[in-house]
């Protein structure tokens, strides 16, 4: 398969943590590296996240999320000029069995760097401020 993404980053978030794997693949070979990383969903943390992120030079960001726990980890990625894709759970689900948060991210990342994940819809941050202000009202 072609390698669209040399260097991407498959997340799995979830209400308190996400995992994080960063994915390399060099030019003149297929065989990925993978460096994995735990950090939780503090901002202080969520900075962490994206400074280590820009220091393995990785750009390119593929997560999924079940519920709205996406949110501020896009938020802080965005302001950061990394570019996200959010994946729906069913388009990246992996094969049953012993499954696990970093088996997730390392599948997920898997998946994007070969192209194979589509990305959800995001509407610009703009329209993001209006629908949250409106919904409470």
């Amino acid at each position: 398969m072609k390698v669209v993404f040399p260097t991407c980053c498959g997340v799995d978030v979830h209400k308190s943590f996400l995992v994080a794997t960063i994915i390399k693949t060099q030019a003149d070979s297929l065989q990925p590296s993978y460096q994995k990383k735990r950090f939780s969903t503090f901002n202080s943390d969520l900075n962490r996240f994206a400074d280590w992120l820009h220091k393995n030079g990785c750009l390119d960001v593929c997560m999924e999320s079940t519920g709205k726990y996406w949110v501020p980890v896009f938020n802080i990625l965005e302001k950061r000029a990394i570019r996200v894709v959010i994946a729906n759970p069913k388009w990246v689900k992996a094969v049953k069995g012993n499954k696990d948060d970093t088996k997730d991210s390392k599948w997920i990342g898997d998946l994007f760097r070969i192209g194979l994940v589509k990305s959800s819809f995001i509407p610009d941050k703009d329209t993001r401020i209006l629908r949250e202000l409106t919904r409470y009202l």
